[in-house]
């Protein structure tokens, strides 16, 4: 059974998540599994742990590119090791790779280190310009988005509103809305 993810990081990016849609239902996806949400909170990708909790002996998990899948090597490592558990195979459709052999895995492999050693160096260039910028007093960092709304959030949890829906609503993570409310009670109680 081939068994299709697809996932882009915002919902911005809804074209782009069309068409690997149209890519996986093209090559005979039996089913497929999409989302939308950030490579970098895994725990959030709840429609990956659901592909590959669903996933059986035989079946291929096929995805339209590496960066859809996996963040890092390690990460990659994990999911391959885990098909590989099941006697499942991956395949790449926009690299050509497929698991189900020996030189699949190698060039997957390769193919992981390497993105991850470029990711490595763009970090490294970034810190080093943000660097530059800062000691050239350039450098004023991002805006903090969570703590300029700590008003609303703290009106809407007195109102009763439960801590997703009050994320949801103010456009932050649920992790910023624990943080505020937690700091405000503590600074309420002392």
């Amino acid at each position: 059974m081939l068994i299709g993810y697809a996932r882009t990081s915002t919902i911005d990016q809804k074209a782009g998540l069309d068409t690997q849609l149209e890519e996986l239902k093209k090559i005979g996806c039996d089913k497929i599994f999409e989302e939308q949400v950030s490579s970098v909170d895994i725990e959030a990708r709840t429609q990956l742990a659901a592909t590959l909790d669903f996933i059986r002996e035989g079946d291929t998990l096929v995805v339209t590119r590496l960066d859809r899948l996996a963040r890092s090597v390690s990460h990659l490592m994990k999911i391959l090791d885990d098909l590989t558990a099941k006697s499942a195979h991956l395949r790449i459709l926009g690299l050509g790779i497929d698991t189900a052999g020996p030189t699949g895995k190698l060039i997957l492999t390769v193919l992981g280190g390497m993105a991850e050693f470029e990711r490595g160096i763009m970090l490294e260039r970034q810190r080093e310009g943000i660097a530059k910028a800062k000691a050239a007093g350039k450098y004023k960092g991002r805006a903090p988005t969570a703590r300029a709304k700590s008003k609303e959030v703290i009106a809407l949890h007195a109102a009763g509103t439960g801590k997703t829906e009050i994320a949801k609503q103010v456009g932050i993570g649920r992790a910023s809305v624990y943080r505020i409310i937690n700091a405000h009670e503590a600074g309420a109680e002392g």
